[in-house]
């Protein structure tokens, strides 16, 4: 290994542990945000501005993340920063610039104030913070089953790094994939909507996050079944985000099998991965 060659592939793991330690913060961050506890700034601060100007700074906000997120997952871009950036790298540049997105999100949020729904009940309150708990668990759960350092670029800086060619991940339905097909959504919505005092600012954000998620489904399975035929039987087979009660209807008693990927695309990750 030359001289230039280890600074390149050094340069490049700096990157992706910056990128991935820039990710760690701000998810940190966003529970605590959602939560409105432990941070400085949270979804329901105190109302600075008037509810239209704080409505539409919000939207704003939350359509750059979306327009980031979306863009940038989409295979046509990842061909495009790839002339600029090492294919290795791509991954960590989507994670920095999500976690960015994320961050001006955090700092120039607007809280509206109002209540939609309040729960005094000890014992409500008790389930919706289990049920946010239980969400956010399960969002960082899937990410270890489905390769939690893949999908956020260390893997692919590390191997480059030591010299090694990356090689995409198998297509396969671990743990919970086998009973619905996005169990990582399925956690943010329960993070989400899981509160016991909803504030017109949350419910915004929760609904707009609802929405993007479900638009998103749509394009990420639409490349999901171009890189993977066999995604399509999955799809038919199981669920979106909420399982089937006492087994498949279509198939009683099975689970979905792991099917045989084709072969990436020189350049290309396959993985049956979301975009978080």
């Amino acid at each position: 290994m030359n001289r230039s060659s280890f600074l390149h592939r050094t340069a490049v793991l700096l990157y992706g542990t910056v990128a991935y330690a820039s990710f760690l913060a701000t998810i940190s961050y966003a529970a605590g945000f959602v939560g409105n506890f432990l941070v400085p700034k949270s979804i329901d601060s105190v109302t600075t501005a008037p509810f239209w100007i704080a409505l539409l700074i919000n939207t704003g906000l939350l359509g750059l993340f979306a327009v980031q997120h979306s863009v940038m997952a989409r295979p046509f871009f990842k061909r495009w920063i790839t002339r600029f950036v090492p294919a290795s790298a791509e991954r960590s540049t989507f994670t920095l610039a999500s976690s960015l997105a994320l961050a001006a999100l955090f700092c120039f949020w607007q809280p509206m104030g109002g209540i939609v729904w309040q729960v005094h009940n000890e014992i409500g309150r008790i389930l919706l913070y289990a049920g946010c708990a239980f969400g956010w668990l399960l969002v960082l759960a899937t990410t270890f089953i489905i390769n939690h350092f893949d999908l956020f670029g260390l893997r692919q800086v590390w191997l480059h790094f030591r010299g090694r060619p990356y090689t995409g991940l198998k297509f396969a339905t671990p743990g919970p994939y086998k009973l619905i097909r996005h169990p990582l959504y399925v956690g943010f919505f329960f993070a989400f909507w899981c509160t016991p005092t909803m504030s017109a600012a949350h419910l915004f954000f929760a609904v707009m996050t609802a929405g993007y998620i479900l638009v998103g489904i749509y394009f990420e399975e639409r490349d999901l079944q171009d890189a993977h035929p066999e995604y399509a039987d999955y799809k038919r087979h199981t669920p979106m985000l909420v399982p089937h009660m006492g087994g498949n209807p279509s198939q009683p008693g099975s689970r979905p099998a792991e099917p045989t990927p084709r072969p990436p695309k020189a350049g290309m990750t396959t993985r049956v991965l979301p975009r978080v």
